[in-house]
C-alpha cells in the first residue's frame, strides 16, 4: 500500500533522511522506531507532503505521490495523526471532526461517519460541542485519532501518538489502535515507545541518524541486540 524508495530529505544544508526505504502492505500495522533526532518526525513530514524530497520517491497504492500536498494525500485516503495532536484549539470537537471529514475523499454522509466514530469513541459523543483546548491531553489525543478516521481512510499514519500521555492512557490508546487495525485498517505507527509499539505491530523498522538500521518481524525486533540495548 505504501512504499518509500531511497527517500532523502534535508533542512537547508543538513541532511536528515538518507536513502530511506520502507514498505507497508495492505492490512499491516508497521511501526517506525528511533531515538530523538533520528528522523522519525521527518519521515512523517515527508510522507504527509510537508517536506519536499531531495531524492527517491513515495508510492501510495502504486501511484507516485512524492510531490503531492497533504490535502491531496488526505483525499486519496490517508489519515494523519500529527505529533502533538494539532487540533484547532478554539473550535469544538464536532468542528474539528468536520474539518477532517471535509479534507477526505469520503462519500458517506458526515452524520453517518460521525455515528461510526462516536460508537468507537463514546467520549467523543459526550464532548462534541466542547472547545478542543478545554479538554485533557488524553481526550485531545482521542479526538485527533477520531479526526483522522472520520473520513474512513484506507491508511492511517501516526506520529508519536503516545507523547505526553500517562502509562494508563498509553495502554488504552494502543488498545484502540490495535482494534482499528484488527478491523482491516493499514497503519504506520511512528513511535519512540518501542516495547508498546512492537507489542501491537506486525513488523518494524528502526531509524538511526536518518538511515534504516534494523528491520524485521515483531519477534525479531524484540530480540535484536541494537533495539534491546536502546529501548528494552
Amino acid at each position: 500500500m505504501l512504499e518509500l524508495k531511497n527517500v532523502s530529505t534535508s533542512y537547508g544544508p543538513v541532511a536528515m533522511l538518507r536513502e530511506v526505504s520502507m514498505n507497508i502492505g495492505q492490512g499491516e500495522l508497521v511501526c517506525l522506531l528511533g531515538p530523538n533526532g533520528a528522523g522519525k518526525s521527518t519521515t512523517f513530514k515527508a510522507l504527509s507532503g510537508l517536506l519536499p524530497l531531495d531524492g527517491g520517491e513515495i508510492r501510495l497504492m502504486g501511484e507516485d505521490v512524492s510531490r503531492l500536498g497533504t490535502e491531496r494525500l488526505a483525499a486519496l485516503g490517508v489519515g494523519f495523526v500529527p505529533e502533538g495532536r494539532r487540533l484547532f484549539p478554539s473550535l469544538s470537537v464536532r468542528q474539528n471532526l468536520r474539518l477532517g471529514y471535509d479534507a477526505s475523499g469520503c462519500r458517506e454522509p458526515f452524520e453517518a461517519r460521525l455515528e461510526v466514530i462516536c460508537a468507537l469513541f463514546p467520549r467523543v459523543r459526550e464532548r462534541l460541542n466542547q472547545q478542543a483546548n478545554t479538554m485533557s491531553g488524553g481526550e485531545q489525543a482521542m479526538v485527533a485519532l477520531a479526526r483522522a478516521l472520520i473520513g474512513d481512510p484506507q491508511m492511517l499514519i501516526m506520529d508519536e501518538p503516545s507523547l505526553g500521555l500517562s502509562p494508563k492512557l498509553i495502554d488504552e490508546y494502543f488498545d484502540t489502535v490495535s482494534r482499528i487495525h484488527a478491523e482491516g485498517k493499514t497503519v504506520l505507527l511512528i513511535e519512540q515507545n518501542a516495547e508498546t509499539a512492537l507489542s501491537i505491530s506486525d513488523r518494524g523498522y528502526l531509524i538511526v541518524r536518518g538511515r534504516i538500521a534494523v528491520t524485521g518481524t515483531r519477534a525479531a525486533m524484540l530480540q535484536d541486540d541494537t533495539i534491546r540495548h536502546m529501548y528494552l
